[in-house]
């Protein structure tokens, strides 16, 4: 059976013709009738998807452009991680407050040898990112001190996670390699993210959406004071 549908363009009369939708043949005639279509706005996104933000530098957001300074554009390591702590830095000492910088790209700590700051596009709420200031793509290359240390961070992550947001479990792990999921295949990040029971709704299996109902401004300061 052909299913009849309203497939107008606003402003556009209705009319017949034929056409697809999601890979079935339609005919949209005068007594034809419309399949609601709700719409999640999700501009943000489109620098994510499309893997491009407008700016050279990847990683530093419009609170920090003022790195790199102009005519150094050099300076750009052309890696997400590496930009944003290098934006951090300079932008504190050519006198923005700390805290200011570092919330603009959402640092929750530094470490020694790893900071922990929030995953910009996050699975869930609370989902931060532990990550080596080493620009490695192997776990393996890691020094001992380093690999140490971002085991120990991925400790108090969990604690600091179970106490802000009381989850039924979390996902921690790594992602190496493209092929293996990871975003950012260059340079390795451990993922801490909590879950619940049934967090996976119908948003995300049939329209690969996530619904997120904190702003990463207030996790950012609830995750950054347990911190």
């Amino acid at each position: 059976m052909i299913p009849k549908a309203d497939c107008r363009e606003p402003g556009q009369r209705r009319g017949s013709g034929s056409g697809y939708v999601s890979g079935w043949a339609f005919r949209h005639e005068a007594s034809g009738y419309t399949w609601p279509m709700d719409r999640l706005w999700t501009p943000w996104r489109y620098s994510y998807i499309t893997g491009s933000s407008g700016r050279a530098n990847n990683g530093v957001p419009q609170a920090l452009s003022a790195w790199p300074p102009a005519g150094e554009e050099s300076q750009d390591r052309h890696c997400v991680f590496c930009n944003m702590i290098a934006a951090a830095d300079y932008s504190i000492s050519h006198g923005m407050a700390r805290e200011t910088a570092e919330q603009a790209i959402y640092l929750i700590e530094r470490g020694e040898h790893c900071f922990v700051c929030l995953n910009a596009f996050p699975y869930s709420t609370g989902h931060m990112l532990i990550v080596p200031y080493a620009h490695l793509d192997s776990l393996a290359a890691l020094p001992p001190e380093a690999a140490g240390e971002l085991i120990l961070t991925a400790q108090r992550a969990e604690l600091a996670l179970r106490t802000v947001y009381k989850p039924s479990g979390i996902n921690m792990g790594m992602n190496l390699g493209e092929a293996a999921g990871a975003g950012i295949a260059d340079h390795i990040h451990l993922h801490a993210l909590p879950r619940w029971i049934g967090d996976t709704n119908f948003m995300t299996v049939t329209a690969e959406t996530r619904i997120l109902p904190e702003p990463l401004d207030v996790t950012w300061a609830k995750l950054r004071e347990v911190f």
